[in-house]
């Protein structure tokens, strides 16, 4: 397949809003293409290359060479060019880094190179959003789009699953094939997730009085752990393998007394008290190898589910049985839990784990599966403030005590349709240490700088506390965050999974 044909589609995507006609211009592309374009073309479709690192930046993006007249690049041609140069280093490897990528875009058209820079900037404005593509390979292959999803749930990628359903030749084949994609224990799973309630109340309302499970909220990092024999894999909530960094709970899961395992559950530091310490310090000593931090900051393990246990699969058993099977293998090392119908039992647990510095409670439906990769009713989050995870946009420079770095953050919702929308700014919450993380942080993501305001590739999380909402001219979703301030960085969580400008309005009325 060329280039161009995604080119075309790609800026089709960006100039409709419409989910609707974005799926038919997905479906009728990936009709047309050949099976061994369909791993490229997954990736290109959610916006990113299949290489993580590449060595390009935005400045060397600042002086491409003219356009080419006619298209003539095919996916396979790209692809391999940006894998020569994830793999050069040492010396030269900046100047033969260039020479690649000058190359390959003077073959580029305008169209495509506007398409690659967007794939290398990861500034790419389509509006193509994984469950939207999925929708469309499930209307393309002529099979359930639930059969879709399931499978890109524990396939843990979308492509694999892509491969599978367009490769296999008829809907029959394709339903056969993504029927097969199954739970291996080693392959990580995209975990299920919860949605959001003002109050422990409304969210025991939801239920209908059925009864619950309300289960401890952890001021930590998601973990999935994978334990084969002695093979132990440790990864967080966007499936980054963090194994090597914990070794504390590699060696926990290690003493359970099972020989296969996959569990759900979060780690966090502990103070002397058992109480949680600052996240910053959990999410920094399990994003880095340092002896030093690693001796001095134990990450504790706490599980709240299990989805496989010694051979057997737990997906699609209820909550109640899989909790029955976790206490029985992790006894000590689940997260506090009641099981009720009564909302003031659940309000006093809520109150008493806040007051013990954790982030809140989850209720969940005892009688249902686990649904990977779903934000659905199952579960639901309740917090003692209202917050949203938005992501930086631009950050301006600070002045006075602050000269020097980088401070007041723009903060933008996920338009599901495409890109962000801005709802404010901030500096407030923002300790020392965080400035100074910031400042180093937002220089590897600048992509303009006019000496005052520096535009930053969209990827960075942060968890924003907000004491309401009130309407506004000044920004396009006529809506504006009320005392907003900075609570955490959320590294482990990426931007594509941050609150949507829907989240937002909902909250209003």
């Amino acid at each position: 397949m060329l280039l161009a044909d995604v080119a075309a589609t790609s800026g089709a995507l960006a100039a409709t809003r419409s989910r609707l006609a974005k799926r038919a211009l997905l479906v009728e592309l990936l009709r047309r293409a050949e099976p061994g374009d369909l791993p490229v073309l997954a990736s290109y479709l959610g916006g990113t290359l299949r290489q993580r690192r590449t060595g390009l930046g935005w400045r060397s993006l600042a002086d491409l060479p003219e356009p080419a007249a006619q298209p003539s690049l095919t996916l396979d041609e790209v692809d391999a060019a940006f894998e020569r140069m994830s793999t050069l280093e040492g010396p030269g490897s900046s100047r033969a880094r260039a020479r690649e990528a000058g190359e390959l875009f003077a073959r580029a058209t305008t169209d495509e190179q506007h398409l690659l820079r967007g794939l290398v900037s990861g500034e790419l404005r389509q509006g193509s959003l994984d469950a939207l593509l999925l929708d469309a390979v499930a209307e393309a292959a002529g099979v359930p789009a639930a059969t879709v999803r399931r499978a890109a749930m524990l396939a843990g990628a979308t492509a694999p699953v892509l491969v599978a359903a367009l490769g296999a030749g008829s809907p029959e084949a394709a339903r056969a094939a993504l029927e097969e994609v199954g739970l291996t224990v080693g392959r990580p799973v995209r975990p299920m997730l919860a949605s959001s309630a003002p109050d422990v109340a409304a969210a025991l309302a939801g239920f209908e009085g059925r009864e619950v499970v309300v289960d401890a909220k952890l001021d930590g990092i998601r973990i999935q752990v994978h334990r084969d024999g002695d093979a132990v894999q440790v990864v967080t909530r966007s499936l980054d393998d963090i194994t090597t960094r914990v070794p504390e709970v590699v060696a926990v899961v290690r003493d359970l007394p099972v020989r296969s395992v996959v569990l759900d559950g979060e780690a966090l530091a502990l103070d002397a008290d058992g109480r949680p310490r600052p996240f910053q310090e959990t999410s920094a000593r399990s994003a880095t190898r340092d002896a030093e931090l690693a001796a001095t900051t134990t990450l504790t393990p706490f599980f709240f589910d299990v989805l496989h246990a010694d051979g057997v699969d737990l997906l699609d058993a209820p909550l109640r049985e899989r909790l029955e099977v976790l206490d029985r293998i992790a006894p000590g090392h689940g997260v506090e839990r009641l099981v009720t119908t009564d909302p003031a039992q659940a309000q006093e647990l809520f109150a008493r784990l806040v007051a013990h510095g954790q982030e809140g409670v989850v209720v969940k439906d005892a009688d249902a599966p686990y649904e990977a990769g779903r934000r659905g009713s199952a579960w639901v989050k309740v917090k003692p403030r209202h917050t949203l995870d938005l992501v930086v946009l631009a950050v301006e420079r600070g002045s006075g005590r602050r000269t020097g770095l980088l401070s007041n953050i723009h903060l933008g919702a996920r338009d599901p349709a495409g890109g962000f929308v801005m709802l404010g700014k901030t500096f407030k919450g923002m300790t020392d240490e965080m400035l100074a993380w910031q400042t180093e942080r937002f220089r590897e993501l600048a992509v303009e700088d006019d000496g005052w305001t520096v535009t930053l590739r969209p990827e960075q999380v942060v968890e924003i506390a907000f004491d309401g909402l009130q309407r506004s001219s000044r920004y396009p979703g006529g809506l504006a965050l009320r005392f907003a301030r900075v609570l955490r960085y959320r590294d482990d969580k990426p931007a594509s999974e941050a609150d949507t400008i829907d989240v937002v309005r909902a909250l209003v009325r």
